[in-house]
């Protein structure tokens, strides 16, 4: 197989990588680039874990091939915490007990982080419809979505 030059901005810093063409955004940061934060999961676009937020739209990085994200500006679960403080989604995971074996969580932040970045306020029901692409086996979901609409909460009360 040929291999293709790809060339984006991940977490806010430039990567650059030669990979066969064909090969997922998801092989490509993990395999080339050690962005291990992004999980593969069932490998068919059906679990949500390796969500990833790419040009501001959530995507899965399985379907995704990497040369299809030429300057692109693509962000993981590794950009949330920032100089050792977790963001408040993280914060908001620990503390209503939506995380458990930890498959999910990666995906689950990235689609509740595209959810606010788009809607700050979200409804019970924007949460249900943001995570619905995303499969968790532990938690039965309403600690994440518990989880979700709390940091909504302190975000709009820490901007107001």
């Amino acid at each position: 197989m040929p291999k293709v030059a790809i060339r984006f901005t991940l977490n806010g810093s430039e990567a650059a990588e030669f990979v066969e063409s064909g090969t997922t955004l998801l092989g490509a940061l993990r395999d080339k680039l050690g962005e291990t934060s992004v999980k593969g999961g069932c490998l068919q676009g059906t679990c949500g874990a390796c969500s990833v937020i790419i040009d501001g739209a959530l995507k899965l990085s399985c379907l995704t091939l990497a040369e299809s994200c030429q300057d692109a500006r693509i962000e993981t679960v590794a950009a949330l915490a920032r100089g050792g403080l977790l963001h408040p989604l993280q914060r908001a995971f620990v503390e209503t007990f939506a995380t458990q074996c930890g498959f999910c969580t990666s995906g689950m932040l990235m689609a509740a982080k595209a959810l606010l970045d788009h809607n700050a306020t979200p409804s019970r029901e924007d949460v249900i419809e943001a995570i619905s692409g995303n499969i968790c086996r532990c938690t039965g979901y309403e600690p994440i979505i518990q989880a979700i609409l709390a940091a909504s909460r302190a975000a709009t009360s820490t901007a107001a």
